[in-house]
């Protein structure tokens, strides 16, 4: 951190080399910020005072290092009618309740961190209340509708091999797309059938493989290291470690972004005429509501998904009642 850094540009640093966030979540942080500030800039506009009485004093100087200290000056002086009044701006765009939440959590972070920090003397965050939100159980979808999804790639090709590996990856161990893209050759362990995983915090776990995912992948392998396009671009750079290179490619070699594996899981969605809402998080909720309907313990679901928290898993459980209870009714004659 500098002098010449703003407060926002020091909080996201902190999130991603302190906290270890990843870019795509420290990048969702500093979008709600930068909406938030966008707010008090056109508050300002109007003549409306930011933080109290400081809002003339604060918008007099609006260019180069003046505009980021202006900023500075507005967040260091925050009170909770200015957030209610950001909260009441976000409900007439018409954000859904968990949107706000999310904005709210993310101020609720960048104030904490403020005064722990001992640049405000008090939190403007803590009369906030987060609005009340309905819970929305995960999406998973039927074992049928898997075993039909993982058949429309044609893995007689290096790429189309490489798009069944991926999603029988997915399915197979529930990993978050951010951390499959993220896999090394040398994170697969062939002979234990296991992934070494980095998940968020860059907290590493191990995750067991299928026996279907596993000889997905080493189908994927073969034809990739026999492909003359593709194979000595799959090579690590000179210098490097041999297993430091990705797992999944893409077309020129690289490493595959989450966003490309979205693209391809939709291309295949249409193919199987499946829904067109199901996301490559949705394979994860599969695995582990699959998991649980299957006797699975609680424990070793939360320890597979890289869940901190044990509440976080047990809403897999709602949704394998939910399933024990419609199969009832469906079956017993004196159900209904």
């Amino acid at each position: 951190m500098t002098d010449h850094e703003s407060l926002v540009e020091q909080f996201i640093n902190y999130l991603r080399y302190e906290r270890h966030f990843s870019p795509y979540t420290a990048k969702c942080y500093d979008a709600d910020l930068r909406q938030f500030i966008e707010f008090l800039a056109g508050d300002t506009d109007r003549g409306e005072a930011v933080g109290g009485d400081h809002g003339g004093e604060a918008a007099a100087d609006t260019n180069g290092d003046g505009k980021r200290l202006n900023v500075d000056y507005q967040l260091l002086r925050m009170d909770p009618i200015r957030v209610r009044s950001f909260l009441v701006y976000l409900s007439t765009l018409g954000y859904r309740p968990t949107t706000t939440a999310r904005k709210i959590a993310t101020l609720r972070s960048f104030y904490k961190w403020m005064h722990a920090r001992g640049r405000i003397d008090a939190n403007p965050m803590v009369l906030i209340r987060t609005p009340k939100q309905t819970k929305r159980l995960p999406k998973a979808i039927t074992i049928p509708q898997i075993d039909k999804l993982l058949s429309m790639p044609d893995h007689s090709c290096t790429l189309g091999a490489r798009d069944r590996a991926i999603l029988e990856t997915l399915y197979s161990t529930g990993v978050r797309v951010s951390e499959l893209v993220g896999l090394n050759r040398a994170d697969l362990d062939q002979s234990d059938s296991v992934l070494q995983v980095r998940g968020k915090g860059k907290k590493e776990r191990i995750v067991p493989l299928g026996s279907h995912a596993l000889a997905a992948i080493r189908h994927y392998l073969t034809l990739l290291d026999a492909d003359a396009r593709l194979g000595p671009k799959s090579q690590p750079p000179v210098g490097t470690s041999p297993g430091a290179y990705s797992l999944f490619i893409n077309k020129n070699g690289g490493r595959l972004s989450s966003r490309s594996v979205r693209r391809k899981l939709d291309k295949y969605l249409v193919a199987a005429g499946l829904d067109p809402t199901i996301s490559p998080h949705t394979l994860r909720h599969s695995f582990a509501t699959h998991l649980l309907d299957n006797g699975a313990d609680l424990r070793s679901v939360q320890e597979l998904l890289g869940h901190q928290s044990l509440s976080t898993t047990q809403i897999y459980t709602h949704l394998s009642s939910m399933r024990l209870r419609t199969s009832y009714a469906e079956a017993h004659p004196r159900a209904v």
